[in-house]
């Protein structure tokens, strides 16, 4: 049996994963959605980029989970990855979902060269926090009116020490057992930094025709594709 720990993105708690969470439970495996410091029915403790990673350690070495598949998505990833090689060999795999990928040094904005000014500038202008996108920003990603309504009614302001401090790696992250999930309605190609990873032989590429987030608008094939990953072929319910 694996034990999927499942990382929500920016502005998301471990609700993002409610359409998910049972259909890996359903094909026998263990299901963890973690809420990441800051956020959801976490909101007002203090979280920096160690925070996130703790929270992943501890949510695998509370529960004593084994042959575990770490699963981060967006923002997520960055912590996940740092995770990843601190759980030690209870990692089967880390399963990186349309995210950043953490580089040793290097902060969330840090991948954002366009973008970093805008998101440093917003966290300034409320307090500490990066606000969540409105309705319209989820345009064009494969959402339902219902499902970006969901989305935007449940998010909350995301820690903005999260997204400037430095993640710290003690290997190469392209040595882990990883998988890049590629949602290509939200761009075909990989980032640079990815496309590297990518090289390695120990990581591989799937592409999912969808939108930045498949845990809402393309559930059922996210589980499919997660199961596949952990080295289950069984098909979902």
């Amino acid at each position: 049996m694996t034990d999927f720990v499942l990382v929500p993105g920016a502005w998301l708690g471990s609700w993002a994963w409610d359409e998910v969470v049972p259909e890996l439970r359903a094909a026998g495996h263990g299901a963890h959605a973690v809420t990441l410091s800051g956020l959801a029915e976490k909101q007002g403790v203090p979280a920096g980029q160690r925070t996130h990673v703790r929270d992943i350690v501890d949510a695998v070495e509370r529960n004593d989970l084994r042959d575990v598949v770490l699963v981060g998505h967006s923002y997520a990833g960055i912590p996940t990855g740092q995770a990843a090689e601190l759980i030690g060999d209870r990692l089967t795999r880390v399963i990186f979902v349309d995210s950043s990928v953490p580089a040793d040094g290097e902060s969330f904005v840090s991948d954002w060269p366009d973008g970093r000014a805008m998101v440093e500038g917003a966290i300034a202008e409320t307090g500490g926090f990066w606000p969540p996108l409105a309705a319209p920003d989820y345009a064009g990603q494969g959402l339902t009116d219902e499902q970006i309504t969901r989305i935007v009614t449940a998010a909350t302001p995301h820690p903005g020490a999260t997204l400037t401090e430095p993640a710290t790696l003690t290997r190469p992250l392209g040595e882990l057992p990883a998988t890049y999930i590629k949602c290509v309605l939200d761009g075909p190609e990989p980032s640079p930094r990815v496309a590297a990873l990518l090289t390695s032989d120990r990581w591989r590429l799937v592409e999912m025709e969808t939108g930045h987030w498949p845990m809402f608008s393309q559930p059922h094939e996210l589980a499919r594709v997660l199961l596949a990953e952990a080295g289950d072929s069984s098909p979902t319910p």
